[in-house]
């Protein structure tokens, strides 16, 4: 198995398939990430994708790949993914499961949201991930290649809260302003990667998030509850520009209800917190922070 950009997801995934004995290969960026990886008995290849794969780290003819590594943070198209394709060994039958992002459907004024909706971004960070989706469907159709793409919703659970943001009363708008927003914790987001290595359809793409869309405004204040913070500020829409940031603002621009049923059917996925009330119990006292779906 082969894991490039080995984060928290990453590191998980690799956990789960050491667990069955195996062997996994991991590729990160720093050489920080590759030392507690390699301390924790995993061959690690440091790389930085921004250049093309260097001739002296050679990727491995492993047949089931997962691609978590981001676009770069600026741009509509991601480079790096052409740069790993590129130097990727030719292997039949080889599986590539990719992490995307739901925000690739953009803003769908509050609707449910399942597979069959045409792609129609608003954000940048949401063009370079459909610009990575072309380029894999491509890598797909050149030969006996399978991949799965997964178009995760908000990723939370222990250390991936929006806690700091909270302890700075960075302000919020109220739940009249606030858009749908879907969560998917870390745990299940694993299983539902490992699923689709397994089960995922060849061409498959399919929501991950728990079915249980809430608002953002509610999100904010139960992440506070729990952790015994202050509520954050009630600002209004109209007067957030310059007080909260770009890419908050761009979350809050896009609302949606994503389906989830094709996820739990053919993947065959039952999911440990099927909402977020359940997921956040689950969550110990860690501050963190996470994307905003």
């Amino acid at each position: 198995m082969l894991i490039v950009g080995c984060g928290d997801v990453g590191r998980r995934i690799a956990h789960a398939a050491r667990t069955q004995d195996t062997a996994v290969h991991c590729v990160v960026r720093s050489r920080e990430s590759a030392q507690r990886l390699r301390q924790a008995g995993y061959e690690t290849t440091v790389c930085d994708l921004e250049m093309a794969w260097p001739a002296h780290a050679p990727i491995g003819a492993e047949r089931e790949v997962f691609y978590l590594a981001p676009p770069p943070p600026e741009g509509r198209s991601d480079p790096r993914i052409g740069h790993f394709l590129q130097a990727l060994p030719t292997v039949d039958h080889q599986r590539i499961v990719y992490i995307s992002t739901t925000g690739v459907y953009g803003d769908c004024n509050g609707d449910w949201v399942d597979e069959s909706r045409s792609p129609a971004p608003r954000a940048d960070r949401a063009y370079r991930r459909l610009d990575a989706e072309q380029q894999l469907h491509a890598w797909q159709a050149a030969g006996e290649r399978e991949l799965v793409i997964l178009r995760v919703a908000g990723i939370y659970g222990p250390g991936k809260l929006p806690v700091e943001r909270l302890q700075r009363q960075v302000p919020m708008v109220g739940e009249d302003e606030a858009p749908w927003t879907n969560r998917i914790h870390i745990d299940d987001l694993v299983t539902v990667c490992l699923a689709a290595m397994a089960r995922g359809r060849n061409g498959g793409v399919y929501n991950v998030s728990d079915g249980q869309p809430g608002n953002m405004r509610d999100y904010f204040d139960r992440v506070a509850d729990l952790y015994g913070l202050p509520r954050a500020p009630l600002i209004r829409l109209a007067a957030a520009d310059g007080r909260l940031s770009a890419g908050l603002l761009s979350y809050l621009a896009e609302s949606r209800r994503l389906d989830n049923s094709r996820m739990r059917t053919e993947l065959g996925v039952r999911l440990r917190y099927p909402d977020l009330a359940s997921g956040l119990a689950a969550c110990t006292p860690d501050a963190g922070q996470t994307e905003v779906d």
